[in-house]
């Protein structure tokens, strides 16, 4: 869906971003309080969800997750490409992810679609470091955004942790005049841009 899916999209936009996802994100602890993986749920927009599952089911009446279940693991498994879009990091040293677990397509009764999927960490994280983690797409084709309310939970954690989600800075005017298909289609391969616009999730613990 994602990431298969946002090549052929239809082009309802001049200028970036085209897909908008708002994400929940929840950290998880093993019992020796160190960090094991981070459990997403992004949902995604009305005309994105739409398009993800035109022709699937019938139109008035709400899929399951069982139906949708294929195109989960397809957009799961075309996510790897992209690093999950997401960014963890436990004492400024970035954490590598295993393959997703857990992972599952729902639609809402608004028809909104949200994809739900468990990235264990390779290696337990200690959390009293302090570990933050940014989701985000790097070419700001699609734009994320943690939800307004319960953005990121901490599932297990020992006492004392604490989570909070800082917003990005605004952009300034040279940045904004750069949203445009020009800039994005003549981008060099590895530029960062999404970074900019990313929040940044902080989980500390004593």
């Amino acid at each position: 869906m994602l990431a298969t899916g946002v090549t052929t999209l239809p082009d309802a936009a001049s200028a970036h971003p085209h897909v908008f996802v708002v994400a929940r994100e929840e950290v998880l602890f093993g019992p020796d309080g160190r960090i094991t993986g981070i459990r997403a749920a992004w949902t995604f927009d009305d005309m994105y969800s739409s398009f993800a599952i035109q022709g699937l089911g019938e139109a008035d009446k709400i899929l399951t997750s069982e139906q949708l279940a294929p195109l989960a693991k397809t957009n799961v498994e075309s996510l790897a490409e992209f690093g999950y879009f997401t960014v963890g990091k436990a004492a400024g040293k970035q954490v590598s992810f295993g393959e997703p677990t857990d992972y599952l397509l729902e639609e809402g009764s608004d028809k909104l679609v949200t994809l739900r999927f468990t990235l264990p960490l390779k290696e337990p994280a200690p959390a009293n470091k302090a570990f933050t983690l940014q989701v985000y797409d790097p070419t700001y084709f699609v734009s994320f955004e943690f939800a307004d309310k319960d953005p990121l939970a901490l599932k297990d954690a020992p006492s004392g942790c604490s989570a909070s989600v800082a917003k990005p800075r605004p952009l300034d005017t040279g940045d904004n005049q750069k949203l445009s298909e020009a800039f994005f289609s003549n981008m060099s391969p590895g530029v960062d841009f999404g970074i900019k616009l990313a929040s940044r999730a902080v989980v500390a613990c004593p």
